[in-house]
Protein backbone atom coordinates (compact mmCIF):
# COMPACT_ATOMS: atom_id res chain seq x y z
CA UNK A 1 0.00 0.00 0.00
CA UNK A 2 1.39 3.42 -0.95
CA UNK A 3 1.88 6.32 1.46
CA UNK A 4 -1.00 8.12 -0.27
CA UNK A 5 -3.36 5.19 0.17
CA UNK A 6 -2.35 4.79 3.83
CA UNK A 7 -2.85 8.49 4.51
CA UNK A 8 -6.25 8.59 2.82
CA UNK A 9 -7.49 5.43 4.51
CA UNK A 10 -6.34 6.74 7.91
CA UNK A 11 -8.34 9.93 7.33
CA UNK A 12 -11.62 8.17 6.43
CA UNK A 13 -14.01 7.21 9.23
CA UNK A 14 -15.82 3.88 8.94
CA UNK A 15 -19.27 3.74 10.52
CA UNK A 16 -20.66 0.22 10.98
CA UNK A 17 -24.32 -0.57 10.34
CA UNK A 18 -25.12 2.72 8.58
CA UNK A 19 -27.49 3.34 6.89
CA UNK A 20 -28.61 -0.22 7.64
CA UNK A 21 -27.25 -3.28 9.44
CA UNK A 22 -24.29 -4.97 7.72
CA UNK A 23 -23.11 -1.86 5.84
CA UNK A 24 -19.74 -0.26 6.58
CA UNK A 25 -20.26 3.40 5.66
CA UNK A 26 -17.06 5.11 4.45
CA UNK A 27 -17.39 8.69 5.70
CA UNK A 28 -15.07 11.12 3.88
CA UNK A 29 -16.10 14.14 5.96
CA UNK A 30 -13.08 13.36 8.16
CA UNK A 31 -10.83 13.40 5.07
CA UNK A 32 -12.36 16.72 4.00
CA UNK A 33 -11.55 18.13 7.46
CA UNK A 34 -7.91 17.00 7.33
CA UNK A 35 -6.10 19.67 5.27
CA UNK A 36 -3.19 17.51 4.09
CA UNK A 37 -5.35 14.48 3.19
CA UNK A 38 -7.92 16.66 1.41
CA UNK A 39 -5.21 18.44 -0.59
CA UNK A 40 -3.49 15.16 -1.52
CA UNK A 41 -6.77 13.56 -2.60
CA UNK A 42 -7.68 16.49 -4.86
CA UNK A 43 -4.14 16.71 -6.26
CA UNK A 44 -4.16 12.99 -7.09
CA UNK A 45 -7.60 13.14 -8.70
CA UNK A 46 -6.51 16.11 -10.87
CA UNK A 47 -2.97 15.04 -11.76
CA UNK A 48 -3.67 12.89 -14.87
CA UNK A 49 -5.84 15.60 -16.40
CA UNK A 50 -3.65 18.67 -15.84
CA UNK A 51 -3.00 20.30 -19.19
CA UNK A 52 -5.86 18.51 -21.00
CA UNK A 53 -8.04 21.62 -21.26
CA UNK A 54 -11.00 20.13 -19.46
CA UNK A 55 -13.95 22.51 -19.89
CA UNK A 56 -16.06 21.44 -16.91
CA UNK A 57 -16.06 19.26 -13.82
CA UNK A 58 -19.46 17.79 -12.95
CA UNK A 59 -19.98 16.87 -9.30
CA UNK A 60 -22.68 14.54 -8.03
CA UNK A 61 -24.63 15.82 -5.02
CA UNK A 62 -23.34 16.32 -2.34
CA UNK A 63 -19.74 15.30 -1.65
CA UNK A 64 -19.01 15.44 -5.37
CA UNK A 65 -19.68 19.18 -5.11
CA UNK A 66 -16.83 19.62 -2.63
CA UNK A 67 -14.33 17.50 -4.55
CA UNK A 68 -15.52 18.78 -7.92
CA UNK A 69 -15.24 22.43 -6.95
CA UNK A 70 -11.67 21.93 -5.80
CA UNK A 71 -10.81 19.95 -8.95
CA UNK A 72 -12.39 22.56 -11.22
CA UNK A 73 -10.34 25.28 -9.53
CA UNK A 74 -7.10 23.38 -10.07
CA UNK A 75 -7.97 22.60 -13.70
CA UNK A 76 -9.15 26.17 -14.43
CA UNK A 77 -12.44 24.61 -15.49
CA UNK A 78 -16.06 25.42 -14.77
CA UNK A 79 -18.11 23.44 -12.26
CA UNK A 80 -21.54 21.90 -12.89
CA UNK A 81 -23.69 20.47 -10.09
CA UNK A 82 -25.68 17.31 -10.74
CA UNK A 83 -28.54 17.40 -8.26
CA UNK A 84 -31.52 15.44 -7.11
CA UNK A 85 -34.70 16.36 -8.97
CA UNK A 86 -36.33 19.62 -7.92
CA UNK A 87 -33.26 21.35 -6.48
CA UNK A 88 -32.17 23.52 -9.43
CA UNK A 89 -33.92 26.83 -10.14
CA UNK A 90 -33.60 27.11 -13.93
CA UNK A 91 -34.67 24.93 -16.87
CA UNK A 92 -33.26 21.42 -16.40
CA UNK A 93 -32.71 18.12 -18.12
CA UNK A 94 -33.13 14.96 -16.04
CA UNK A 95 -32.55 11.24 -16.10
CA UNK A 96 -33.90 8.39 -13.97
CA UNK A 97 -31.37 6.08 -12.34
CA UNK A 98 -31.51 2.92 -10.26
CA UNK A 99 -30.94 2.84 -6.54
CA UNK A 100 -30.53 -0.25 -4.41
CA UNK A 101 -34.27 -0.15 -3.61
CA UNK A 102 -35.99 1.77 -6.37
CA UNK A 103 -35.52 4.58 -8.85
CA UNK A 104 -34.69 8.27 -8.42
CA UNK A 105 -34.02 11.18 -10.77
CA UNK A 106 -31.10 13.58 -11.09
CA UNK A 107 -30.86 16.72 -13.12
CA UNK A 108 -28.68 19.56 -14.24
CA UNK A 109 -29.30 22.89 -15.88
CA UNK A 110 -30.09 22.60 -19.57
CA UNK A 111 -27.44 25.21 -20.42
CA UNK A 112 -24.65 23.68 -18.26
CA UNK A 113 -22.69 22.30 -21.24
CA UNK A 114 -22.16 23.03 -24.86
CA UNK A 115 -22.23 19.91 -27.04
CA UNK A 116 -18.75 18.40 -27.26
CA UNK A 117 -17.35 20.11 -24.15
CA UNK A 118 -14.95 17.91 -22.19
CA UNK A 119 -16.03 17.00 -18.67
CA UNK A 120 -14.75 15.04 -15.71
CA UNK A 121 -17.40 13.46 -13.50
CA UNK A 122 -16.60 13.27 -9.77
CA UNK A 123 -18.07 11.86 -6.58
CA UNK A 124 -16.65 10.56 -3.32
CA UNK A 125 -17.33 6.85 -3.83
CA UNK A 126 -18.30 4.31 -6.49
CA UNK A 127 -20.25 1.33 -5.18
CA UNK A 128 -22.96 -0.31 -7.31
CA UNK A 129 -22.57 2.47 -9.87
CA UNK A 130 -26.26 3.32 -10.25
CA UNK A 131 -25.87 7.01 -9.48
CA UNK A 132 -22.67 7.39 -11.51
CA UNK A 133 -24.24 5.52 -14.44
CA UNK A 134 -27.21 7.89 -14.30
CA UNK A 135 -24.85 10.88 -14.29
CA UNK A 136 -22.97 9.50 -17.32
CA UNK A 137 -26.27 9.08 -19.19
CA UNK A 138 -27.29 12.62 -18.24
CA UNK A 139 -23.97 14.08 -19.41
CA UNK A 140 -24.15 12.17 -22.68
CA UNK A 141 -27.76 13.28 -23.16
CA UNK A 142 -26.39 16.84 -23.01
CA UNK A 143 -23.64 16.03 -25.55
CA UNK A 144 -20.72 16.24 -23.12
CA UNK A 145 -17.44 14.46 -23.93
CA UNK A 146 -16.69 12.50 -20.74
CA UNK A 147 -12.92 12.45 -20.15
CA UNK A 148 -13.15 10.32 -16.99
CA UNK A 149 -15.12 9.57 -13.85
CA UNK A 150 -13.13 10.11 -10.63
CA UNK A 151 -13.78 8.86 -7.11
CA UNK A 152 -11.77 8.83 -3.91
CA UNK A 153 -13.11 5.38 -2.94
CA UNK A 154 -13.92 2.27 -4.95
CA UNK A 155 -15.91 -0.64 -3.53
CA UNK A 156 -14.95 -3.07 -6.32
CA UNK A 157 -16.97 -6.00 -4.96
CA UNK A 158 -20.15 -4.07 -5.83
CA UNK A 159 -19.28 -3.70 -9.54
CA UNK A 160 -19.81 0.02 -10.15
CA UNK A 161 -16.43 0.63 -11.75
CA UNK A 162 -16.99 -2.15 -14.26
CA UNK A 163 -20.44 -0.76 -15.06
CA UNK A 164 -18.89 2.60 -16.02
CA UNK A 165 -16.02 1.01 -17.92
CA UNK A 166 -18.55 -1.06 -19.87
CA UNK A 167 -20.08 2.28 -20.92
CA UNK A 168 -16.67 3.32 -22.26
CA UNK A 169 -15.86 5.68 -19.38
CA UNK A 170 -12.34 5.77 -17.96
CA UNK A 171 -12.49 5.45 -14.16
CA UNK A 172 -9.95 6.82 -11.68
CA UNK A 173 -10.07 5.91 -7.99
CA UNK A 174 -7.52 6.50 -5.24
CA UNK A 175 -8.29 3.74 -2.74
CA UNK A 176 -10.49 0.67 -2.51
CA UNK A 177 -12.13 -1.30 0.23
CA UNK A 178 -13.21 -4.93 0.01
CA UNK A 179 -16.84 -5.74 0.74
CA UNK A 180 -19.56 -3.16 1.03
Amino acid sequence: MSDLQSELMASIRTIPDYPKPGILFRDITTLLGAPRAFRRAVDELVHPYAGLRVAKVAGIEARGFILGGAMAHQLSAGFVPIRKKGKLPHETVSVAYSLEYGVDEMEMHKDAFLPGESVILVDDLIATGGTAEGAVKLLRKMGADIVAACFVIDLPDLGGRKKLEDLGVSVRTLISYAGH
